[in-house]
């Protein structure tokens, strides 16, 4: 099939598409630093619209707390790349759709915007299923060494992993 993503991120796409699907789950996504690529990459799936309910990009922190009500405190507490941000975003993406299953993404894309705490590279997620009783599913990732487009393209792999079943 003629795609405009990498190869590896099509397939994944696709095996997300069709794993949840299977499972009979739909999903959304809170983007910030991909800023829609999860959800491109997800659209360019031919059927995901039985799987995929909607996606966010909340790039600002403005958006994210309009959007999917984070805390104004969290962000302030903790900064938009935190566990404590993405695990916001998951819930604010849950409570804003219909899905069964949020992933959220935040991070240090670069070139400039890192921190000593945060350096570029620095990129954090979050997984919740609607109605879990579970603990919150949070993970900090540093690509190092990246540029801007591989950060993404790295953050964009591991989100749509996060939605595997």
């Amino acid at each position: 099939m003629k795609t405009i993503l990498p190869p590896e991120v099509y397939t994944l796409a696709a095996r997300v598409i069709a794993a949840n699907k299977a499972a009979g789950r739909t999903i959304t996504v809170a983007e910030s630093c991909t800023g829609g690529l999860v959800s491109a990459a997800l659209t360019e799936v031919p059927g995901s619209s039985e799987v995929l309910d909607r996606g966010f990009v909340t790039y600002s922190n403005e958006a994210k707390m309009q959007m999917l009500d984070v805390s104004g405190d969290i962000i302030e507490t903790f900064g938009a790349v935190s566990i404590a941000c993405v695990w916001a975003m998951t819930q604010g993406a849950l409570a804003n759709s219909d899905a069964d299953v949020a992933v959220a993404i935040s991070g240090v894309a670069g070139p400039g915007g890192g921190t000593d705490l945060k350096p570029v590279g620095t990129v954090v997620f979050a997984r919740a299923v609607r109605n879990s009783d579970g603990e919150p599913e949070g993970e900090l990732k540093r690509f190092d060494g990246m540029n801007r487009a591989e950060i993404r393209l790295q953050a964009t792999i591991c989100a749509l992993e996060l939605l595997l079943p």
